[in-house]
This record gives structure tokens, C-alpha cells and sequence, in this order.
């Protein structure tokens, strides 16, 4: 469909398609009289809209055949809800604590409704610049990754449907194709690619002239391309999930696709190293950040040993597991997807900083010298982490790599803060 014949829903023609559509009113227990519609400013993507009643609440989505934050100069299609919706499907299926209910997908419109997650939920970005401790966090996620991935993988489905699987998500092929560009464009020269400048020059040309760098992300992109392991997210980052104390879900698996596990778990630790690297920047007189700087470290490590844990126990209940063979191949298994995860994170430790898409996590660094400075010590762990590691034979040894690089490159301004 051309972006001409689209049809765009403003506040007024979406309430009369609630009204009009039996399974939406229901969930505003029909009282639509008194319906409140209100736009919400952050949607990259897509059009995005709560809609509450005094009958209950919800969310509407609905996808443009452009990117919503460039306009019709950046088409993109609007067939992403489509899988959206079928991925909200399957994750309610495997695990529907961590995810918010689908209520209704219409394909001619590319729009989707979803329960409303209430305040005080707010997107774990907002908490992580914040300082704020999410005590199940780790728990929450290893539980995500590993119900879905172990679910949508070999080890649990038979080859035939896993074939079927993958080809019904290889038809969010544009989807795959952004998320690719995104990931692999900051090593090269690109119109699209930013950073702080002029601050952080020297350092960009020095990634992009590293043949050694060059040689692991062609290992990478080869990974991305052709390892259809399991179900992912596709752009699992602090901004797809929603967090309160008691509560994590994920959110906005438009991107879905059957690709490597280590690519969601990668980018999920991407963010807490980011925000690890970030806290310096943040910290004020009143708070120096150290406390919360210990406890993402901590939240990184739990999260792959959870999930490590969860996976192999899964496995063992699926599977005849006695022989010892079988115990060196998920040995040899989960070593793969560590590593896959400490690749994709660094790569996107890099993305970070040489930069397609703003990191929140910097730009609320008022100071440009702390915020160079922050984005550097990202982008140098990021490239030593990329080029080594295989070395890292546990998360363990990557968390002590990170207070060790603390220590050796302390932060200049630290004690000015």
C-alpha cells in the first residue's frame, strides 16, 4: 500500500473505531462515553496512544509505512505490527508474567491493542538514569530469555516446525534489515552516523581504521545473517522494557525474528554497561553514583548466571541428559551464546557512542566533558571487549574487567562531581 492510501487514525477516528469494535469496548467494560485519548510523544516507530475510561484502560499502536520520527522520507513497513502481535502471541504462551496481554490486531490498519501497564511502570531507561535499584530485574529477564529462546529453539521444537517458524518471522524481513543497518553501520563511514564532536573524532577514526575490529564484526554480521536459533526480540535495549519494584515487562517486539539468543542478551547488557559507564557523568555532590554503579554490575552478572542456570535445568527436563556427551554439549552450548552476547554487546557498546540513535544515558549529561568522557571509556571497553573476547571464559571475568578498567582509567572529573 502506498503511504498515500494509508489511513492514519487521529484521536477522533480511533474513538469511534473503539467504539465500533466489540472487543476493545469490552475491555473499557463498554463505558466509552467518558474515553480519554491521549498521544504519547516517545514512539520512534509508530503512532502510540493510552486510552482510558472510567470501564479500564489500554494501549493502541498503530504502525506507518514510514518511520514515525523521520517521516515519509524514511518508508519502512507497516507489516512490523503484523509480527509484533505474533510475537506478543508466542511470548504469552512461554512466559505471560513478563509481557503485556494483546487485546486486538487489525492488519488493515497495522494497529495493535495492549493492556495498559499502569504507574508507577516507566521504561527502564528512565529508571536507570534515575539510580533506581530493580530488586527482580535479573530474575525477571533470565526467566524472559530463557522460557522463550529454549521454547523456540531446536533443543525443544522439532526441526519441521522450527523450519515453519523461521520462515513466517523472515517475512519481517525489512524490520531484520534496519536492525542490521543500525548495528554494523558505526564501523564505517555513513551519513547517519554522530558523535560528540570534536571531542571524540580521533577516537571514531581509530575504530574505523582497526582491521582487527573490522575482522569481528564481519564474524558478527555472518552470526546476525544466518543463525536462526531462537525467537528474538530484535531490539531488546532498557527501552523495551517497563519496570516498577515489583514488576518487568517487555515491550515492542516489532523487530522479531528467529536469529542468534546472544543477540537480545548482548544488547540487554550493552545498556548496563552503558549506564555503568554513564553513572560518572550523572553523579552529583549529594550522590557519587558508586552504590548503583556496584548494583548494575551485579544486576549483569545475576542476569547470565540466572539464565545459564534456568536454560541447562530446561534442557535437562526436555531432554535424556545422562550421557556425558550431553553434558559437554550444553557446555559447549552456552559457551557459544556467551560468547555470541559478549560480541553483539560490545558491538553495540561502540554503536553507542558512534551513534545512528541517540543513548538517553549521554545526552542527560549536561556537561560535553563528562559526557566525551563517559561515551570514550564505553567505546574503549567496547573495542577491547570486541577484539578479546575469547578470553572471557564467564560473566564473572567481565565484571571484574570492568572494575579493573575503572580503576586503571579513573574518571577525571569524578571527584569534581
Amino acid at each position: 500500500m502506498a503511504v498515500n492510501d494509508f489511513r492514519q487514525l487521529d484521536k477522533v477516528s480511533l474513538g469511534e473505531y473503539i467504539k465500533a469494535t466489540p472487543c476493545l469496548s469490552s475491555k473499557l467494560s463498554n463505558k466509552v462515553d467518558d474515553m480519554q485519548i491521549q498521544a504519547v510523544d516517545e514512539g520512534l516507530m509508530n503512532f502510540v496512544y493510552i486510552v482510558k475510561s472510567s470501564g479500564g484502560s489500554m494501549v493502541i499502536k498503530q504502525a506507518l509505512p514510514y518511520i514515525r520520527s523521520m517521516g515519509e522520507s524514511m518508508p519502512q513497513s507497516k507489516e512490523r505490527a503484523k509480527y509484533e502481535a505474533k510475537a506478543l502471541q508466542v511470548y504469552a504462551s512461554l512466559c505471560p508474567s513478563h509481557v503485556p496481554q494483546l487485546y486486538h490486531f487489525d492488519p488493515w490498519l497495522s494497529l495493535i491493542a495492549i493492556k495498559y501497564l499502569e504507574p508507577p511502570h516507566i521504561l527502564l531507561t528512565k529508571g536507570l538514569i534515575a539510580g533506581i535499584q530493580y530488586p527482580l530485574l535479573a530474575e525477571s529477564i533470565s526467566e524472559f530469555f530463557t522460557r522463550v529462546f529454549f521454547h523456540s529453539s531446536l533443543l525443544y521444537t522439532s526441526q519441521h516446525d522450527h523450519e515453519r517458524a523461521v520462515a513466517e518471522f523472515y517475512g519481517n524481513v525489512e524490520m531484520i534489515k534496519l536492525m542490521e543497518q543500525l548495528t554494523f553501520c558505526p564501523f564505517e563511514e555513513s551519513e547517519y552516523n554522530s558523535w560528540t564532536s570534536p571531542q571524540l573524532d580521533l577516537d571514531v577514526k581509530a575504530v574505523q581504521e582497526d582491521d582487527a575490529i573490522k575482522l569481528q564484526v564481519a564474524q558478527l554480521k555472518s552470526i546476525f545473517c544466518e543463525k536462526t536459533q531462537a525467537l528474538i526480540h530484535g531490539d531488546f535495549h532498557a527501552g523495551s522494557v517497563m519496570v516498577t519494584q515489583n514488576s518487568v515487562q517487555v515491550i515492542d517486539p516489532e523487530f522479531a525474528f528467529y536469529g542468534p539468543m546472544g543477540y537480545d542478551i548482548g544488547t540487554f547488557f550493552r545498556n548496563l554497561i552503558v549506564s555503568f559507564f554513564a553513572q560518572d557523568g550523572l553523579a552529583t555532590h549529594q550522590n557519587d553514583r558508586q552504590n548503583y554503579k556496584t548494583w548494575l554490575l551485579e544486576t549483569l552478572e545475576k542476569t547470565w548466571t540466572l539464565f545459564e542456570l534456568k536454560f541447562i535445568k530446561l534442557w535437562v527436563e526436555h531432554n535424556d541428559c545422562s550421557a556425558a556427551a550431553e553434558v559437554i554439549l550444553q557446555k559447549k552450548y552456552m559457551e557459544d551464546v556467551f560468547q555470541d552476547a559478549l560480541g553483539f554487546c560490545a558491538a553495540y557498546l561502540i554503536a553507542s557512542v558512534i551513534r545512528v540513535c541517540t543513548m538517553e544515558e549521554f545526552e542527560c549529561i549536561d556537561n560535553v566533558s563528562k559526557k566525551a568522557e563517559c561515551e570514550r571509556n564505553t567505546l574503549n571497553f567496547g573495542r577491547m571487549l570486541l577484539t578479546e573476547r575469547s578470553k572471557f571464559k564467564s560473566i564473572g571475568q567481565v565484571v571484574s574487567s570492568l572494575k579493573q578498567y575503572m580503576l586503571q582509567y579513573p574518571s577525571s572529573f569524578r571527584s569534581r562531581c
